[in-house]
């Protein structure tokens, strides 16, 4: 605990160095202490169990002011741009999701119908609704606008059956709403992105439906089968693939917010206030529609935080397939730690109220939080 204590001491020094020199425009060192202190709060962080569903969203803060600082070296290296790597990275993210589903996870549509559809209709409906709304309201240049659509048109992702566990939530469903979501994610955003996105940019729904396909379902497919025939059988593989993902995602949004920086210091302020109330308008549509529709709390939980969280990872890759990581890529990098953090201070506010359902659970309070 006292190793815990001292990280947590660091950052706080290091913050208010940090805060002195970015206040007399010292930017050369303010930085490098600023992402000093992110990362030593992600340490402290791990000491407390109320607060370590923050740590890797500290890592990701840390990351975002190293791409903001000093974007030339993840922009490329001797030619060689780093965008090519968010696609095999976030392959490898889905493949880890796949390991930690099966078939039955699809089964639970059977057993909850009506949870599945209110979940569905408002991850699919609502959410690409309300982004396009958002979008138009703030006035978006229009690659940061379709950005915005196409975030609000993603299904959920492993970050959501996380958050349920913590939230005392129904975890079964919320991994059924994850694979079910993920399956019709080729056919559904598509649509989307052709109908409201492409009120902004231009967009090939057959060519974004074949990316999704390519990014997210046959490596999760893959992860199926890795999960039917050999999990628990290759014990480094299961501890090794919650870490790559937590390493594949913080490569993806350095690599976005560096190619993106100078758009987002204009408008990076906006894509933040946009993204609370897009990721809050999820968890209210949520958790009252169900409520009103008569679930039991838990449900209702578990509805809030799937609506709410949606896959920015694959929202980033769909991008860069369009040839727009700096732009119509940029509202999955702001969305997807804002989401971490929402989601984190919602799952501990339900942590430490139970519901008088039974607690069901798959996972372990050593559970990384992916995004």
């Amino acid at each position: 605990m006292n190793f815990y204590k001292s990280a947590l001491a660091t950052a706080g020094i290091a913050f208010l160095a940090a805060l002195v020199m970015l206040f007399n425009a010292n930017y050369e060192v303010g930085a490098p202490l600023l992402i000093l202190a992110f990362l030593a709060l992600s340490i402290g962080f791990r000491g407390y169990k109320i607060l370590k569903g923050f740590a890797f969203t500290m890592i990701i803060f840390g990351v975002v002011v190293a791409a903001l600082q000093y974007p030339t070296y993840f922009i490329s290296y001797n030619g060689y741009k780093f965008s090519k790597l968010i696609t095999p990275l976030i392959q490898i993210i889905m493949f880890g999701m796949g390991t930690e589903m099966s078939l039955l996870d699809f089964a639970g549509v059977i057993k909850t119908p009506k949870a599945v559809l209110i979940g569905l209709t408002g991850h699919f409906t609502v959410m690409p609704l309300l982004g396009f709304s958002l979008a138009k309201a703030f006035n978006f240049p229009p690659e940061i606008a379709a950005g915005v659509v196409l975030i609000g048109s993603m299904p959920c992702g492993l970050a959501s059956n996380v958050m349920s566990y913590l939230a005392n939530a129904n975890l079964a469903l919320s991994v059924t709403l994850t694979a079910v979501a993920t399956v019709l994610a080729p056919f559904i955003t598509p649509i989307w992105m052709k109908f409201l996105g492409g009120q902004f940019v231009q967009v090939d729904a057959l060519a974004m439906m074949l990316d999704i396909v390519k990014v997210v379902i046959i490596p999760i497919g893959g992860g199926l089968l890795f999960n039917k025939f050999f999990k628990g059988k290759v014990h480094w593989l299961d501890k090794a693939m919650p870490i790559l993902s937590m390493f594949g995602i913080a490569c993806v949004i350095i690599i976005i917010v560096a190619a993106g920086r100078n758009n987002l210091i204009v408008i990076g302020p906006a894509l933040i206030i946009c993204a609370f109330i897009h990721n809050s308008g999820g968890y209210m549509f949520g958790y009252w529609t169900a409520r009103l529709l008569g679930l039991a709390e838990r449900d209702c939980r578990t509805i809030a935080i799937e609506v709410g969280m949606q896959n920015g990872g694959l929202a980033s890759s769909l991008a860069t397939s369009m040839g727009k990581p700096a732009t119509i890529g940029l509202a999955s990098a702001v969305f997807s730690p804002i989401m971490n953090i929402t989601g984190s201070i919602l799952a501990s506010y339900w942590h430490r109220k139970p519901p008088k359902d039974t607690i069901n659970s798959r996972f372990d309070d050593e559970m990384v939080v992916p995004t």
